[in-house]
C-alpha cells in the first residue's frame, strides 16, 4: 500500500462555476463542491481550535463561493484563496480525499 503522503493531485480542474475535479496519482478522480470545501475549512477562524467547534455555519458561505486562486502548499496540501476574501485555510491532500463527494472512475495511473 502507498503511504498516503506520496498520493497527490496529478492535475485540479475547475468542472464547472460550483466545482472542481482532482485526478489523483494513485487513480481516482474526486469531484468537491467549492461551498463545502470552503466551509470546511480548518484554520484558527473557521474552527476553535481547541474543541474543533465550527465558528461558521454553511449559511454564512456565499453560494456562489469560488477560488480566485490555488496555490501549492509544500508537498502535502493546497490553499484556497476564497472570493470571500478568506485565505488562511490549508486543505491537505488527505483532508481533500476524505472531503470527496464524489469519487469518479478510476483514472490510469501516472508513469
Amino acid at each position: 500500500m502507498t503511504a498516503f503522503r506520496q498520493i497527490r493531485p496529478l492535475r485540479i480542474n475547475e468542472t464547472s462555476p460550483t466545482e472542481v475535479e482532482i485526478d489523483w496519482s494513485d487513480g481516482p478522480r474526486t469531484r468537491h463542491s467549492y461551498r463545502r470545501l470552503r466551509y470546511q475549512c480548518q484554520c484558527a477562524t473557521c474552527r476553535e481550535e481547541m474543541t474543533g467547534r465550527e465558528l461558521i455555519s454553511m449559511d454564512d458561505v456565499p453560494e456562489d463561493i469560488h477560488p480566485l486562486r490555488i496555490v501549492p502548499v509544500g508537498a502535502y496540501a493546497i490553499q484556497f484563496l476564497w472570493s470571500d476574501q478568506h485565505s488562511t485555510g490549508i486543505y491537505s491532500f488527505e483532508m481533500l480525499r476524505k472531503l470527496a463527494e464524489v469519487t469518479l472512475d478510476e483514472q490510469p495511473k501516472e508513469t
